[in-house]
């Protein structure tokens, strides 16, 4: 399962490239994301994908995005802070993040969610890297952290200065996968600097009506 999911995060790494469309303005649709923004555009598994939200202003969520509550432990609510030095952003600093760093290739969105959940449902432009991976038994990491831009020097440790900047996110404030791979990915000497931690996520993304990148129906 490993080498599934190392062969699948190089594929999807090789494909994230941003082409940003956000110049229209947001008075051209009945529900922008700001006045002046009415979507953002990205690439997703090699297809343009369009962000923005749902025109219609009554439309709900019924599915269990829905739910007010889950069984606490395990679901409890997270701290702000998901590690120390760590910024934490809200939707219009991932969107600006999208349209910079991804776009130039500094950044990459990261869903760090188990497979099935990502491929059920994801923000466009992200790529798994599921938390559960990042562990030093994992044989694979080097190559995970290698994917992200991080070099090994000629004194045989990891080099971060090339390393890409990181916007992690899972399912919500009460999901604890984002933050289990922040920690993780600075116990491998990640920089905090270049991570960022997206703690509204999937929940609060949906709750807002914006797009999300779905299995294309056959």
């Amino acid at each position: 399962m490993r080498t599934t999911v190392m062969r699948s995060i190089v594929s999807l790494f090789l494909l994230v490239m941003l082409a940003f469309g956000s110049s229209a303005s947001a008075l051209e649709t009945k529900v922008g994301i700001t006045d002046s923004i009415g979507y953002v555009d990205v690439i997703h598994n090699g297809q343009k994908v369009r962000i923005q939200r749902i025109p219609d202003t009554g439309n709900k969520i019924i599915d269990d995005f829905a739910k007010t509550s889950r069984p606490c432990p395990p679901f409890c609510i997270h701290p702000m802070s998901a590690a120390p030095g760590v910024e934490t952003i809200g939707e219009l600093e991932l969107l600006n993040y999208l349209s910079k760093e991804v776009k130039n290739g500094t950044g990459l969105l990261i869903d760090a969610r188990l497979p099935d959940f990502y491929k059920a449902e994801t923000i466009p432009s992200a790529i798994n890297i599921p938390f559960s991976i990042i562990k030093s038994d994992n044989p694979h990491m080097e190559k995970v952290l290698e994917a992200l831009g991080v070099r090994k020097g000629s004194d045989g440790k990891s080099d971060f200065r090339s390393a890409k900047t990181l916007i992690v996110f899972c399912n919500g404030v009460w999901c604890d996968q984002s933050p289990r791979a922040i920690q993780g990915l600075m116990t491998f000497g990640y920089p905090a600097s270049k991570l960022k931690y997206y703690r509204d996520g999937m929940q609060m993304w949906r709750l807002l009506g914006l797009t999300t990148a779905v299995p294309t129906k056959k």
